[in-house]
């Protein structure tokens, strides 16, 4: 029998963070090809497009007409998800499998440039930090109203990730409940750190306890290079295809140098460190098919951010196990044309993959960080 390969051989993977797993065949490569296409996403957009409900001074589809912005700007949706409370009360299940809970919160636009031809991998570090700021400044606002358990920060880019708008902008969701994936994440970083003695030299969670993704961090600089998942790095954060990545080309984004619970807990330094390596993965994301890059893109953190004492220090819970990081999830597979679907085994039974990890990652790192249209007036 012949040794087991991972690079030819199908075997499945385990996801710490949501205990579970996933296919991978690496054999399937080399499969042709004849399914469905998708349009180019278009790389000559208007600075100003008098038809965006995003532009500055035009009236959205609400009505309600957009300030005259210069740099990055922040509104209530027009079309929110949940609602603000109070809510109303749920009817008596009228069987215990048919449960309803009622849930209330709130949903922001954050617009990240006026412009509406640009996006996170042709903005300025400037203007990325300033992204980074008004972020940070909506989940304190948002995480301190009465009744929100949650706030998710997310970013759909590109019409095949679903995105209504092509002006660069994100969304954030507060909510009355931890939703299901984060929910997951924090369970699994809580019994990792109650069932796990603290390796010497990985950094540390809260009280000197174990941290899953500070122990993963840690190993993984640890590869060489030709045989492991980093794409890029900077002094403060790595951007890695983890070892249990599901979408092609997916990208996980955090800290290596000391556990870092929210995008307060930041110092001035990381916070740019965060921007520079937002800015750089998703330049390499253009690069890859020298096309504007579809992805879905949200950032994990603590559920809420944390209380401040008299004195305006943070004070440390439970839930600084949380340890930042930042999901990018794109669907393109083989082009600029060809796109990765959820179907068939995969709805069925598990995710599965054929590319592997370290091979998205051998690619990834072989792009330039200049932007190819950049690249390309020089």
């Amino acid at each position: 029998m012949e040794p087991f390969d991972p690079t030819t051989h199908p075997h499945r993977r385990y996801n710490p963070l949501t205990n579970t797993h996933i296919l991978v065949s690496p054999h399937r490569t080399k499969r042709p090809w004849l399914g469905q296409t998708e349009p180019a996403e278009p790389s000559n957009l208007p600075q100003y497009d008098p038809a965006c409900y995003l532009c500055p001074g035009n009236t959205r589809a609400g009505g309600k007409v957009n300030e005259m912005y210069t740099s990055t700007v922040v509104f209530e949706n027009d079309y929110a998800a949940v609602l603000p409370p109070p809510g109303p009360v749920a009817p008596l299940a009228a069987h215990p499998l048919l449960t309803a809970e009622p849930i209330q919160g709130g949903c922001d636009v954050v617009c990240f440039h006026p412009r509406h031809d640009l996006s996170l991998p042709t903005l300025s570090l400037s203007d990325v930090e300033n992204i980074v700021d008004e972020w940070t400044r909506v989940y304190m606002r948002r995480g301190t109203e009465p009744g929100i358990e949650y706030v998710q920060i997310f970013e759909n880019k590109g019409a095949m990730m679903g995105c209504s708008n092509p002006h660069p902008h994100s969304q954030v969701w507060s909510l009355s409940t931890v939703p299901t994936l984060p929910a997951k994440e924090l369970a699994s970083l809580h019994n990792y750190a109650s069932a796990t003695h603290v390796r010497s030299g990985v950094p540390t969670g809260p009280d000197g306890h174990a941290c899953l993704l500070c122990e993963y961090v840690h190993h993984e600089l640890s590869v060489p290079e030709d045989e492991g998942r980093l794409v890029t790095a900077n002094e403060h954060f790595v951007a890695l295809v983890p070892w249990w990545a599901y979408w092609p080309f997916e990208i996980m984004v955090l800290p290596h140098k000391r556990h870092i619970s929210s995008l307060v807990h930041f110092t001035v330094d990381e916070k740019r460190a965060f921007a520079d390596i937002m800015s750089r993965v998703t330049k390499r994301y253009d690069n890859i098919f020298s096309c504007s890059f579809a992805y879905a893109m949200g950032v994990h953190q603590r559920p809420l951010p944390p209380r401040q004492d008299d004195d305006g220090m943070y004070v440390q819970d439970a839930d600084d196990i949380a340890h930042l990081h930042v999901h990018f999830e794109p669907p393109l597979l083989r082009s600029a044309s060809v796109r990765k679907f959820l179907a068939g085994f995969e709805v069925m039974a598990e995710p599965q993959r054929d590319l592997t990890a370290e091979q998205a990652a051998k690619r990834l790192r072989n792009c330039s960080e200049v932007h190819y249209l950049l690249a390309a007036e020089s």
